[in-house]
C-alpha cells in the first residue's frame, strides 16, 4: 500500500478548506505534488513531498503553525539580541520554533505573523507580491494643526530615500497628525523614514493590517493562531499578486 496520507486530508488539515473543497481543487488541477499535477487519491509524505496550490507552496507538515501577534513597543523581532532585549518569539509557544514574517522595529507595535512555514513566509515578504501593510501613524506636528496636503501628496507619489524612491503609498489623514499609511514594500523602517523625509517625524507607529489579516481585539503582547479562513485568505492574496 502506498505510504503517506491522502492529499485532500492534508490540504484540509492545512486550512485550505473542507475535505470536499480540497477534492474539488485537486480535480480542477490546481494542486501539484513535487511539481506534478495531483489526482484524487494521491498520497503524500509530508516529510518529503512538496505541495503547492496555484503555484504557492503549502505548509503540510502537522507541526506547521501560524501565529498572529500584537507586538508591543520594546520587543525586538531579531532571532538573537546582544543587548538582552525581549524577543517576539518569547511571547508565543517555544515549540515548534517559529520566526517573524517581516519585522517591526523596537519602537513600533502592531500585527506580526510568526510561523515555521518558510515557503509561505518568503512569498508574503517578497516585494513582487505587493502584499499591503497598513499603519496608523502619529506624527509630530509643526505650527500648523495638520499635515499639509502637499506633504501627503509627496507620500502618495513616492519619497526619495537614501535607498531609492519609494513606491506610491495610500495615505489619509484621519485626524490632525494621525495618518493611515498603506504600503507594499518592506524596506527597513520605511514608514518612519518616509515621514522624516517630509519633515514630520513619527511619534507612534502601529501596524493594523497585513494583507487581508486584521484584528482590532488582540491586545499588545498577546497572540492567537490564524484561523483556517485567514490562512486561505492570505494564501489567495499572495497567489493573486503572483499571477499579475
Amino acid at each position: 500500500m502506498p505510504e503517506g496520507e491522502r492529499l485532500q486530508k492534508i490540504l484540509a488539515r492545512a486550512g485550505i478548506g473542507s475535505r470536499r473543497k480540497c477534492e474539488e481543487l485537486i480535480s480542477e488541477g490546481r494542486v501539484t505534488v513535487n511539481g506534478e499535477t495531483a489526482v484524487l487519491g494521491r498520497r503524500v509524505d509530508v516529510d518529503v513531498d512538496s505541495v503547492e496550490l496555484d503555484g504557492v507552496p503549502i505548509g503540510v507538515r502537522p507541526d506547521t503553525v501560524y501565529y498572529l501577534l500584537n507586538k508591543p513597543v520594546g520587543v525586538v523581532c531579531s532571532a538573537a539580541d546582544e543587548m538582552g532585549r525581549q524577543q517576539v518569539t518569547e511571547l508565543v509557544p517555544a515549540e515548534p520554533r517559529v520566526f517573524s514574517v517581516g519585522r517591526l522595529d523596537i519602537d513600533s507595535e502592531g500585527l506580526l505573523i510568526l510561523t515555521n512555514d518558510g515557503e509561505l513566509a518568503n512569498r508574503i515578504m517578497h516585494p513582487r507580491h505587493h502584499l499591503e501593510k497598513e499603519y496608523l501613524v502619529e506624527v509630530a506636528l509643526k505650527r500648523n494643526s495638520t499635515v499639509p496636503p502637499v506633504a501627503l501628496k509627496t507620500l502618495r507619489k513616492g519619497v526619495l530615500l537614501d535607498d531609492g524612491l519609494t513606491a506610491p503609498a495610500k495615505v489619509t489623514q484621519i485626524s490632525p497628525g494621525v495618518l493611515r499609511i498603506t504600503i507594499h514594500e518592506g524596506r527597513n523602517r520605511q514608514v518612519r523614514r518616509m515621514c522624516d523625509a517630509i519633515g514630520y517625524p513619527v511619534t507612534r507607529l502601529v501596524r493594523t493590517r497585513i494583507g487581508p489579516i486584521v484584528d482590532r481585539k488582540i491586545t499588545p503582547g498577546h497572540w492567537r493562531k490564524l484561523t483556517d479562513r485567514e490562512l486561505r485568505l492570505i494564501i489567495a492574496a499572495v497567489t493573486e499578486q503572483e499571477a499579475q
